[in-house]
C-alpha cells in the first residue's frame, strides 16, 4: 500500500486526508500545532459560498486598492513597502486579469461540487458544525455596485449557480433584523454557513478512526524528493528526525510556497491577512437581533454567519502585509462598528477578535495537482474560499493520486 504524507492540518489537509484514506491509501497528516484547524481554519467568516466565487483579478480591485492605500480602516490595505514577493505576486495578478471571467465560472463550478462532498462527509461521520441552510444575501448600497453584481450573476449562472436579484423590501423579508438603507441585493438560497473549526476538528477525529496517522506538534524543517520517495525532516520538541513516504501532498497554506521551492516548484502564494470577530450573544435581545441569514456587504467587504444560538461571526478585509499576524485595533473596530450600525439590537460587549493569513495565488485559483516531481502533489492556495472549495479540491487531488 502506498504511503502518503499530507503536510498541513487545516481544512484543506484534513479533507485531503479523508478523501485519500477513503480510497485505501496509508495516510499520515503532519501538523505543527497540537490540534487540527488552529490557523486560517480557526475563525473565518463561516460561509460555504458559491455566490462569492467571483475572483479578484479585475481592474476595479486594483483601483480600489489605490484609493484605499492610505486608509488604515479600508477593506483592502496594502503595505506600500516593496518586496520581491509582493511585486511578483501583483505582476502575476495583473497578468491574470484577462482570465477573470473563465476563472470565476470555474470557481463557481468547484464550489457547487464541493457542497455535495462536504455535506455527505459530515452526515457519514456524524459531524455537527452549526450548519445553516439559510442562503446568503449580498447587499448593495449603490446602483454601480448592484449593476456589477448583475454581471457577476451571469457568470455564476454559467457555472451552474442560481442567484436572484431582490429589492430592498424583499431583503427585509429575507432578513428582518438588517438595518440601513440599500439599493438592492442578490440572494443565493442554495448557499449555507457553518463553523469551519468544528468541522475540521471533528473530521480530524474521524480520519484517525479510519486509520490515518497524525503527527501533531511536529513542524517540517526540510523536504525533498528523488521521484520515488519523499524525505521529510521534522522537528518535534526541538529534536529533528527524518521520515519517508512514497508520496506527499502539500496542503500547508501560506507555508506552501517555501516547501514548494525546496521541491523545485514555484507556487507563488501570498499571505493575505483577514480579520474576524465572534460576537457572543449573551442575552435574548442580542440573540433575536442577530441575523440568521448570512450576509455579504459589498461596500465593506464583510461577511457574516450565525453559529448556533449564541454566536455571530463577522469577517473580512484583506491586508497585504507579509506574514504579520498582529491583530490591529484599527482593523477590528470597523467590524464592531458595522455590527452596531446594521444590527443595533446586538450587544457588542463580548467580542473575540482574530486574524488569519489566507494562502492566495495570483490568479485566485487553488493549486491542485502534481508538482514537477512525480510523487509530489499540491492542494493549496485557496485564498478566501478555502472552506467553500476544500472538499472538492480534496477529492480532485485524491483522484489524481489514485490514477497516478
Amino acid at each position: 500500500m502506498k504511503t502518503i504524507a499530507v503536510i498541513g492540518g487545516g481544512i484543506t489537509g484534513i479533507t485531503t486526508a479523508y478523501a485519500l484514506v477513503k480510497q485505501g491509501f496509508d495516510v499520515t497528516v503532519i501538523e505543527r500545532h497540537r490540534y487540527a484547524g488552529m490557523e486560517t481554519s480557526f475563525a473565518n467568516g463561516g460561509q460555504l459560498s458559491a455566490s462569492n466565487a467571483e475572483v479578484w483579478t479585475h481592474w476595479s480591485t486594483l483601483l480600489k486598492g489605490m484609493q484605499w492605500i492610505l486608509k488604515n480602516d479600508a477593506p483592502l490595505l496594502i503595505n506600500p513597502k516593496p518586496t520581491w514577493h509582493k511585486l511578483s505576486w501583483f505582476g502575476e495578478f495583473i497578468a491574470n486579469i484577462p482570465h477573470y471571467e473563465k476563472n470565476t465560472i470555474e470557481t463557481a463550478k468547484m464550489a457547487i461540487a464541493a457542497r455535495e462532498y462536504l455535506f455527505s462527509w459530515a452526515q457519514e461521520e456524524g459531524i455537527d458544525f452549526d450548519l445553516k441552510h439559510e442562503g446568503i444575501l449580498h447587499i448593495y448600497r449603490d446602483k454601480a455596485s448592484f449593476s456589477h453584481a448583475g454581471k457577476v450573476s451571469k457568470l455564476l449562472a454559467k457555472g451552474g449557480l442560481d442567484r436572484r436579484a431582490v429589492t430592498p423590501d424583499e431583503m427585509r423579508a429575507i432578513e428582518p433584523t438588517l438595518a440601513g438603507t440599500y439599493y438592492g441585493g442578490y440572494f443565493t438560497e442554495s448557499d449555507s454557513t457553518g463553523d469551519i473549526h468544528k468541522f475540521t476538528h471533528d473530521l480530524s477525529l474521524a480520519i484517525e478512526k479510519l486509520g490515518v496517522k497524525t503527527l501533531y506538534e511536529q513542524s517540517v524543517e526540510k523536504i525533498g524528493s528523488d521521484g520515488k520517495r519523499v524525505h521529510i525532516t521534522l522537528n518535534e520538541a526541538g529534536r529533528s528526525h527524518v521520515v519517508g513516504f512514497d508520496k506527499a501532498v502539500i496542503c500547508a497554506g501560506v507555508a506552501s510556497r517555501q516547501l514548494a521551492a525546496q521541491l523545485g516548484d514555484l507556487v507563488n502564494i501570498y499571505p493575505v491577512k483577514g480579520y474576524s470577530i465572534t460576537v457572543n450573544l449573551l442575552d435574548a435581545q442580542s440573540q433575536n437581533g442577530a441575523p440568521t441569514v448570512s450576509l455579504l456587504d459589498d461596500e465593506t467587504k464583510l461577511v457574516t454567519s450565525r453559529l448556533g444560538v449564541d454566536r455571530f461571526r463577522v469577517a473580512g478585509t484583506a491586508e497585504f502585509n507579509g506574514f504579520n499576524k498582529d491583530i490591529r485595533a484599527d482593523r477590528i473596530k470597523p467590524l464592531i462598528d458595522w455590527v452596531e450600525q446594521c444590527f443595533p439590537n446586538v450587544a457588542t460587549r463580548s467580542v473575540v477578535p482574530w486574524a488569519g493569513l489566507r494562502p492566495m495565488m495570483p490568479n485566485l485559483m487553488p493549486k491542485v495537482g502534481p508538482g514537477s516531481k512525480p510523487n509530489v502533489f499540491y492542494n493549496t492556495g485557496h485564498g478566501h474560499l478555502g472552506w467553500t472549495l476544500s472538499a472538492t479540491t480534496a477529492q480532485m487531488v485524491a483522484n489524481v493520486i489514485a490514477s497516478n
